[in-house]
């Protein structure tokens, strides 16, 4: 993989002048190694991946590690992108959130474990533990729903509540119409409060 240039600062839309070859022509000329390819992808969507991530994970340093991690992964595994299934900006996009949200909950686990270190070396008040192990059985609750999901939904309602994403934001990153973006992340948050209200 050619070496990363830090990510840009200007405007990080994929599709500016600077760019005009198509983000999915760049991504296959990269699985068939074309280095210069790579960093024309990587310069015109670097901007939009890293905005994401660091919403996620709210960490600058954490959040250039992440995004670097994305374009490794992304030099790596760009031969398994299909333009049938969807735009390359939302496949990358997909690998940026998803590689995020893996930094968010390696960080909850290790959290989690200096907060058992504690309770085993130190005295926790009841209330506060009781607390902890609320918090924690919740979110596994949601992870756990989520998986529940189709994957459309999944990845729209993802964007949308862990990414921070307003609707038409989502619509945009998934290249879909506002309306069905919408849809989706209605239809999932419907179908979570469902099984959340099975699961209590």
């Amino acid at each position: 993989m050619p070496p990363l240039r830090p990510v840009p600062s200007g405007d990080p839309s994929p599709e500016g002048k600077a760019t005009p070859t198509p983000l999915a022509d760049l991504l296959v000329r990269s699985a068939r190694g074309d280095e210069s390819a790579f960093a024309t992808l990587y310069d015109a969507t670097a901007a939009r991946a890293h905005g994401l991530v660091l919403r996620v994970v709210r960490d600058p340093a954490q959040a250039e590690e992440v995004t670097q991690e994305v374009y490794l992964e992304i030099w790596r595994t760009a031969s398994r992108f299909d333009p049938s299934r969807g735009s390359a900006l939302s496949w990358l996009l997909t690998i940026a959130h998803r590689r995020a949200v893996d930094r968010v909950r390696s960080a909850e686990a290790a959290s989690r474990n200096d907060t058992t270190y504690h309770r085993q070396s130190g005295v926790i008040e009841h209330d506060e533990t009781a607390e902890r192990a609320e918090a924690s059985m919740e979110a596994r609750r949601v992870r756990s729903v989520l998986q529940s999901l189709t994957d459309v939904q999944r990845e729209a309602v993802e964007l949308a509540y862990f990414g921070g994403y307003t609707h038409t934001e989502v619509a945009r990153m998934l290249d879909l119409p506002v309306g069905t973006a919408k849809t989706r992340i209605r239809d999932g948050l419907i179908r979570m409060r469902d099984a959340m209200g099975v699961a209590q």
